[in-house]
């Protein structure tokens, strides 16, 4: 009769299947981990490129905001000029004919050719 060592029969998986059974159960945890962390990861950044394409979107607004302000500020000192260059008095522009004309007739009394009575009523008459 043969007899068995250890006088009783083996019961179980044996050291080699239990380790064999540990490594597969942790390498399953590990690939379960893993594949959680990378799911998380693009979450995070599916969250992050929203945050941010929200964030672009106020700021593109904003900016738009002050280029209308600063466009509208433009318009209104332009229709300022403008109001201006109408409201202003136009410089004389006879002013260096009338000059040269009572030249003309201080020359012409100089020379005889208007007495003082002639003179003087042309004078009045250029400078009303």
């Amino acid at each position: 009769m043969m007899r068995r060592r250890g006088g009783v029969g083996r019961r179980g998986p044996g050291l080699v299947g239990t380790m064999a059974t540990a490594a597969v159960i942790g390498g399953t945890a590990a690939a379960t981990s893993h594949a959680m962390d990378r799911r998380m990861t693009q979450k995070d950044m599916a969250k992050q490129q929203e945050a941010d394409a929200q964030y672009a979107a106020v700021q593109s607004q904003s900016d738009l905001e002050d280029m209308k302000e600063q466009m509208a500020a433009m318009q209104a000192q332009q229709a300022q000029a403008a109001m201006q260059a109408q409201t202003a008095p136009a410089p004389p522009a006879a002013g260096t004919d009338l000059t040269g004309k009572l030249q003309q007739l201080a020359q012409l009394k100089e020379a005889g050719a208007l007495t003082e009575e002639e003179y003087a009523a042309a004078k009045a008459k250029l400078l009303a």
